[in-house]
C-alpha cells in the first residue's frame, strides 16, 4: 500500500509520532509504514508488543528535555525526521464548576503545549533539509465544544491556530503544517465512556456509525505524502459529518 499521487514518486522518509504506540496513533504509524517511511513511536512507557516494522522512543511530551533526547535517539538510529505526527493527549474530563486550575493546565499543556514543543525541535531539521510534514491531530469538539471537556476543547482548538500560524511561519522552506480534527474514534479512550453514551454518539454521526483509527490514519498518510504539497494550513474532519457547519 502506497499513497501517491499520480504522477508523485514516494520518497521513503523518517517519520515519528508521538503517542503511537496504540490507539489513532498506532493507526498512523502503521499506515505510515505501509506508505514505505521508517517510522518511530513515542510514549511515556513500553508497549508490551509493537509492529517489528515501527521502532519505540521514551517521550512525554509535557518535558522539552524528554522530546530531545527522543529525536536524538531517532536521528541517530533512522535519521532525521521529516514527518511528523503530534497525536500524544490526555484528558481529564469534568464540569467547569468541579474542574480545577491545574486540572484545565495539566491537559492544556499536554496537548497543545506538547505539540508546541514536538513541532519547535522537529522543524529544525526541516528547514535544513526545505521538506518537512507537521500533522496536528485535533478533534471534532475544538470546534464544536462538548460539556464536561472545557480543557479538552480548548487545547484542541488551540491546535488550530498553532497549526495554522506554524503553516505560516515555514511554507517558505517547504514544510506543510496541516491538522486531522477525529469525532468520535473507536478507542480505549471512547471505550471508557460506557455503552449508552457511544451509542448516542452514533446517533448524532450522519454517518451513522463510530470511526475507526484506520480513517484517521488514511487522512494523515494522505498529508504526509508527496501528493498533499500543496496543502498546509487546512483543518481536515475525519468526523463522520459530525461537525458540519462547525
Amino acid at each position: 500500500m502506497t499513497d501517491v499521487a499520480p504522477g508523485t514518486t514516494l520518497v521513503p522518509r523518517v517519520a515519528f509520532v508521538t503517542g503511537g504506540t496504540r490507539g489513532i496513533g498506532l493507526a498512523c504509524a502503521i499506515a505510515l509504514a505501509d506508505a514505505g517511511h521508517r517510522v518511530a513511536v513515542g510514549s511515556r512507557t513500553e508497549p508490551t508488543e509493537l509492529d517489528p516494522r515501527l521502532m519505540w522512543v521514551a517521550c512525554d511530551v509535557t518535558d522539552t528535555a524528554s522530546i530531545d533526547s527522543a529525536f536524538s535517539i531517532i536521528e541517530s538510529s533512522l535519521g532525521a525526521v521529516a514527518i511528523v505526527v503530534a497525536n500524544a493527549g490526555v484528558t481529564s474530563d469534568t464540569l467547569v464548576l468541579r474542574m480545577s486550575d491545574d486540572n484545565f493546565s495539566r491537559v492544556v499543556d499536554a496537548n497543545l503545549g506538547g505539540a508546541f514543543r514536538t513541532a519547535k525541535r522537529a522543524v529544525k531539521a526541516m528547514m535544513k533539509a526545505r521538506w518537512g510534514r507537521i500533522i496536528l491531530i485535533s478533534s471534532v469538539v475544538g470546534s464544536t465544544g462538548q460539556t464536561g471537556q472545557a480543557n479538552y476543547a480548548a487545547s484542541k482548538a488551540g491546535l488550530v491556530g498553532l497549526g495554522r500560524s506554524l503553516a505560516r511561519e515555514f511554507a517558505s522552506r517547504n514544510i506543510t503544517v496541516n491538522l486531522v480534527a477525529p469525532g468520535p474514534i473507536d478507542t480505549d479512550m471512547l471505550n471508557a465512556l460506557g455503552d449508552d453514551t457511544k451509542a448516542a454518539m452514533t446517533t448524532s454521526v450522519p454517518l451513522g456509525r463510530i470511526g475507526r483509527p484506520e480513517d484517521v490514519a488514511a487522512a494523515v498518510s494522505f498529508l504526509a505524502s508527496e501528493g498533499a504539497a500543496y496543502i498546509t494550513g487546512a483543518t481536515i474532519p475525519v468526523d463522520g459529518g459530525l461537525g458540519m457547519g462547525a
